[in-house]
């Protein structure tokens, strides 16, 4: 394995039930490797001895809102910024609470690996398997298994070896290609930043040094080649006008002179230039921010999608896809909405809810007739212009989506496209009828 440099960047989120010790591990990961400024610090021993604790209370480090700090809790995601000499790292302290499981899809959305903390006396929780379920659908490339409180089990190999059978079956059941088991207490700061001298049995690294060590998301220009018009640039003359579409790449790479093609329109044509900082280049890759030139007169308006014209996605107004329900009120058939697309956004009918998972049993169960705040389920939608939407598994930027409310702007759902559908033959030739059948790619 290739030991990343001090430039290189892991995001990682950590998640698990409540009170199993995110925020306290967070902190500890702060304080031990010096990421602190004094001037915290002291704000956190005196918050700490306001409410009666002798010593520092490391979640106080990550759970910032007034309502955590009475609580007990994490509400809200909080991002933590630090590095150590052999790498940089985003961390995203999510919340434990099942109705604050919205929240967590936020924070492990981006992540190039999730941490899932268990409590040593509790072990697998419904929680904890709500998080790797969310964390497998989400192809969240690791799961680190941290079980936490190792001190109040007085550091047992045979109760750690237990939680980390239950996890890992349930993990693989899911898909799930990579489970890291690590013991650790966060409170004692053992195995996190150094390791245990408590635990000899363990011969792994400690928490620490697997994330300085571990590859971070696959490399984003392996992908298809794609890019979302953000933005339409206008230079040249009247009689002479040029036009640039700005965005960022959000997989694969482009090269001047190659054939691409504009969807939805399915206009051809050729890049005649690419500029990044305003500087022309030959060639460009994911997740860069470019300008495109292409060649000829076309209408490219923001929303559309530039693909290398050798692997052209198909387009469909029907999608098929896994959504997790973020809203409190139910997702209904019938309810019209806004489907936002990397930078396009279109109008869309819920046609269908196909199904709702269990996430503690993964059966999934079939005519629930709606999605509650926090249910991920499976849903078919129409949407009024076509989409080119990949697999989700295939390009996570242009195989996710998101549901919007469209009076009040509420986000409604996260959705993630797993197969593309196209309209039938029999549709194309005139029939709107939405009872069709429908052919499915994988």
């Amino acid at each position: 394995m290739t030991t990343p440099d001090a430039t290189s960047l892991l995001s990682f989120a950590t998640a698990g039930s409540v009170d199993d010790g995110k925020s306290t591990l967070v902190g500890r990961l702060l304080c031990d490797t010096r990421s602190v400024h004094t001037d915290q610090l002291a704000d956190i021993e005196r918050a700490s001895r306001d409410r009666d604790g002798t010593e520092p209370d490391l979640a106080l480090f990550s759970d910032g809102l007034r309502a955590e700090r009475e609580q007990g809790i994490t509400i809200d995601v909080a991002y933590r910024y630090f590095s150590t000499p052999r790498r940089r790292f985003v961390l995203a302290d999510t919340p434990g609470h099942v109705q604050y499981t919205r929240n967590m899809v936020t924070g492990v959305s981006h992540a190039d690996l999730v941490v899932i903390l268990a409590d040593a006396r509790n072990g697998v929780v419904e929680q904890t398997l709500r998080h790797v379920a969310i964390s497998a659908l989400l192809r969240v490339p690791q799961l680190v298994l941290a079980v936490n409180k190792m001190d109040l089990v007085d550091w047992d190999e045979r109760t750690f070896s237990g939680i980390v059978r239950n996890f890992t079956e349930h993990a693989a059941s899911l898909g799930a290609r990579e489970v890291t088991a690590i013991p650790i207490s966060a409170l004692t700061g053992d195995n996190v930043v150094s390791p245990s001298s408590r635990m000899a049995w363990d011969r792994g690294p400690s928490l620490l040094s697997h994330l300085q060590t571990t590859p971070a998301r696959p490399d984003l220009s392996k992908g298809p080649t794609r890019f979302p018009v953000q933005y339409v640039l206008r230079s040249g003359t009247t009689t002479c006008p040029q036009r640039g579409y700005a965005g960022r790449i959000a997989s694969g790479r482009f090269r001047v002179g190659e054939a691409v093609t504009v969807l939805p329109s399915g206009q051809c044509t050729t890049i005649d230039a690419i500029d990044v900082l305003g500087k022309p280049v030959d060639i460009a890759r994911a997740p860069l921010s470019v300008t495109l030139r292409l060649a000829g007169q076309l209408d490219v308006p923001r929303g559309d999608l530039i693909v290398s014209g050798h692997d052209v996605p198909s387009t469909t107004r029907e999608v098929r896809a896994t959504v997790c329900h973020l809203h409190d009120h139910p997702l209904r058939p019938g309810d019209r909405l806004l489907l936002k697309h990397g930078s396009r956004t279109v109008r869309a009918l819920v046609t269908e809810i196909i199904d709702r998972l269990d996430t503690a049993t993964l059966e999934q169960h079939s005519g629930s007739g709606e999605l509650r705040a926090n249910d991920i389920g499976t849903v078919l939608l129409r949407t009024s212009e076509p989409l080119a939407l990949d697999v989700y598994a295939h390009s996570p930027h242009t195989g996710s989506f998101a549901l919007i409310e469209p009076v009040r702007g509420d986000t409604y759902s996260a959705g993630l496209c797993w197969r593309q559908l196209k309209i039938s033959a029999q549709r194309s030739r005139g029939s709107s009828g939405l009872g069709n059948r429908l052919s499915a790619s994988p």
